[in-house]
């Protein structure tokens, strides 16, 4: 059931730490490492895909079944790589039952350009509202350097290599 892995941590390299067997239930964190995606994502896509369902056990832990992971895998995939924006992954998703089929073509040049809005969006902060009365004391928010735009969209970037590394790996 289980097999022996190198533990990652250098205070432990000399160590094994057991290997899960591949339909062993994966806790949020383990799912977030396999995929390179942050945990409030997962959690996030929960809410946006029903057909996400991992088991919670007391204290709200999850735990992801296989079929999860694959699902998550391919949302990721359509999402980061593809080019499709949620509520198109949310239309293939009804469209295939539940399921996403291993044909589906290319998005549209319109879902990609939503796409793109909808990660730019995600990047941006979003606009401040205005109050009836203005209290000195508060200091305005600042507009974002060109440098952290630009580290904005490299970890943006990075992410989506991250999740191809995942697919290829």
């Amino acid at each position: 059931m289980f097999e022996p892995q190198p533990a990652n941590d250098d205070a432990e390299a000399g160590r094994l730490r057991p290997r899960k067997a591949a339909g062993a239930f994966r806790t949020i964190s383990e799912v977030a490492d396999e995929l390179h995606i942050p945990q409030h994502v997962l959690r996030f896509w929960e809410t946006k895909f029903p057909q996400v369902k991992p088991l919670k056990r007391g204290g709200g832990r999850r735990y992801y079944r296989p079929d999860d992971i694959t699902l998550l895998r391919r949302i990721s995939d359509l999402l980061y790589i593809q080019g499709y924006t949620i509520k198109g992954v949310q239309r293939l998703l009804r469209e295939g039952g539940g399921r996403l089929a291993d044909n589906i073509p290319p998005p549209t040049q319109d879902e990609r350009a939503a796409a793109q809005a909808e990660r730019e969006a995600c990047s941006t902060p979003p606009p401040q509202m205005t109050l009836s009365m203005p209290e000195p004391a508060v200091p305005q928010p600042r507009k974002l350097t060109e440098v952290e735009r630009l580290r904005g969209a490299l970890l943006h970037a990075l992410t989506e290599l991250e999740a191809m590394r995942a697919l290829l790996g």
